[in-house]
Order: structure tokens, then C-alpha cells, then sequence
């Protein structure tokens, strides 16, 4: 590892335990820094209401820390708006987030949207199908940000259990993303979920990143992060454990397709001659080939366009 990793390790990597609440409060109130929480949803009527009912009462009622509570819904067919309302979100659909510009599938899509449908200074991301969700997820991560003004980006940083066992979750991070970061961007080594899907920045840094529209968003993320702001502006927090829906192997196969996609865009901003990926599954005559594209979209950064100018000028 890195000599300025291993500094990085021990200057950057916190515990959620490292800054009580009531210190992140002094902060937030000595600053006058805004906090919005957004949850990226497609189909999680089982697991959304929990994480927006948690928020709401430990960060919203009990404490004033977040501003601004935002699911953003990508299309689901379940009840993932509704539930995601009666318990206290402010809902927006994707579709009507930019409506002049055709909206994409794809999760990174769905978080660029949500610059534009969101005001705070502190930008939260926290995926929806979070079990046994505890709010140390948004007070740790958003805690560094209130409290170290060199900090522009955090994410969190937790034990990923699989079939009850501890450490085995995050299949993708270790099979593609993790050997990618320490063979091309080595400075990024030092993080311990480069994939997860809770983090917060400041807006002044998301507003400046392209936005990979699938799975490639955090990723592409980090990356961008680290050219554009440097190593010590990033850091990790350690939240405790993650527990959530895991996705199946080929799942998983379509997710690491569009990341190695996202790394060789940032490594030669060239084009992939074939963007697509073929994977197999056994019918009635063996194997039948299943060819599925690959991510290869991004959207601009938010502060170039039109919409999103004007609002920042009004």
C-alpha cells in the first residue's frame, strides 16, 4: 500500500463514534450548512418506509439535522411512493425531475436527477432496501462534512454479512472494483466499500462530476472525486453492519460488466467496440446465450445545465 494510503488510513477513516451528535449539531448550526437525504427507490415497498420513518424521527423530530427528505422514485410497479409518503418523504418521480430530457434506467441517473430536486449544501445518498436501518448511516456520514471543511466527499464503510456469514456480501467490489482501484487509481486502495451506496458530498463537488447513469456511478464517483478535489478531501466512516437484498450471480455479472465499462471510460476515454455483455442460462435445448447491453451513457455535470444554472441564479 501507499505511504500517503496508509496516512490517508489514519487521518481520513473514522468511527460514527467519533463525533457525537451533539458535536455535528454545533457544527451544522455554527455553519448554517443545509443537509438533504436522498433515497434512490425502484420497488422497495418492503424496506423504504423503515429508512424514512427512522430518519425522520432520530434526525428530523429528535434533532435537527437533516433539512430535506427526498425518495426519488425510478419507475417502481410496487407501492415503493406511496409507502415512501405515509411515512413522511417528500416523493418525486424521476420522470418528472429535467422532463425536457428522456429519462434512462439506471440508478446513477436517478441521483443526478436528484440535484435538481434537492437544495441542500449537503447532498446524503442512502439506498432503498436497507434492513434494520439505523440513522448512524447519515449522522456518521454527513458528520465530517459539518465538522472538517476540507472534506467534499464521505462514504460509509460497514461489514456486508451473506447467508449469515460476516464479510462475504460485496461480491462485485472484490472481484472487479477493488482490483481495478489498486492497479489504476492505487490512492483510492484505502477504501473499504468503494461500491457502497451510502455516501454524502458537498453539492459544490456533485454538481461539478459527470454521472454515469448505472451501476457505474459510485465508481465513476470516487474517481472523478479524486482528480478533481484529491485524496484528503475524501474519507470513510464506519457505520456498523449493512444488511440489504443481495443481488444473483448474473445480477451481479451485468453490475461488474458496467463498472469495468465506467473504469475504462476514465482510464482512456475511449469506446468499448462491443459494449455489451453475453451471459448463459440453461433451457429446454442447454444453454441459450442471453445478450444484454452495457451501461455506456453519462450525464453531464449538473452545474452545465440549463435548469440547474437558473436555479442557482435565482
Amino acid at each position: 500500500m501507499l505511504e500517503e494510503v496508509e496516512r490517508w488510513l489514519s487521518t481520513r477513516s473514522w468511527s460514527a463514534n467519533d463525533r457525537p451528535l451533539h458535536q455535528i449539531l454545533a457544527a451544522k448550526q455554527r455553519t448554517g450548512q443545509t443537509v438533504s437525504v436522498v433515497l434512490p427507490a425502484l420497488n422497495e415497498e418492503a424496506t423504504v418506509g423503515d429508512i424514512v420513518a427512522v430518519i425522520r424521527h432520530d434526525l428530523m423530530r429528535q434533532v435537527p439535522l437533516v433539512d430535506e427528505l427526498v425518495v426519488v422514485d425510478s419507475g417502481s410497479t410496487d407501492r415503493t411512493s406511496e409507502v415512501a409518503a405515509a411515512a413522511g418523504a417528500r416523493v418525486v418521480h424521476r420522470d418528472g425531475i429535467l422532463p425536457r430530457l428522456p429519462a434512462v434506467p439506471g440508478k446513477g441517473e436517478v441521483l443526478w436527477r436528484s440535484l435538481l430536486a434537492t437544495h441542500g449544501d449537503i447532498v446524503c445518498f442512502v439506498d432503498a432496501d436497507l434492513r434494520d436501518f439505523s440513522s448512524d448511516f447519515v449522522s456518521g456520514i454527513v458528520g465530517p462534512l459539518l465538522t472538517e471543511p476540507d472534506v467534499d466527499l464521505v462514504k460509509a464503510m460497514y461489514d456486508r454479512p451473506l447467508s449469515g456469514a460476516a464479510g462475504q456480501g460485496g461480491r462485485v467490489t472484490e472481484l472487479m472494483a477493488r482490483p481495478l482501484l489498486n492497479m489504476h487509481w492505487p490512492q483510492l486502495a484505502g477504501f473499504v466499500q468503494p461500491l457502497g451506496g451510502e455516501y454524502a458530498a458537498r453539492r459544490s463537488l456533485l454538481e461539478q462530476l459527470p454521472f454515469p447513469v448505472g451501476y457505474g456511478v459510485e465508481l465513476g464517483m470516487l474517481v472523478d472525486a479524486l482528480h478533481l478535489s484529491g485524496l484528503g478531501a475524501l474519507a470513510q466512516v464506519d457505520v456498523g453492519v449493512r444488511k440489504h437484498r443481495h443481488q444473483d450471480g448474473q445480477a451481479l455479472g451485468r453490475m461488474a460488466a458496467a463498472i469495468y465499462r465506467t473504469a475504462q471510460l476514465r482510464l482512456a476515454r475511449g469506446h468499448l467496440v462491443r459494449p455489451s455483455l453475453t451471459q448463459f442460462e440453461r433451457g429446454e435445448d442447454g444453454f441459450e446465450p442471453r445478450t444484454y447491453s452495457v451501461d455506456t451513457e453519462e450525464r453531464p455535470p449538473m452545474v452545465e445545465i440549463a435548469e440547474y444554472q437558473a436555479r442557482k441564479a435565482a
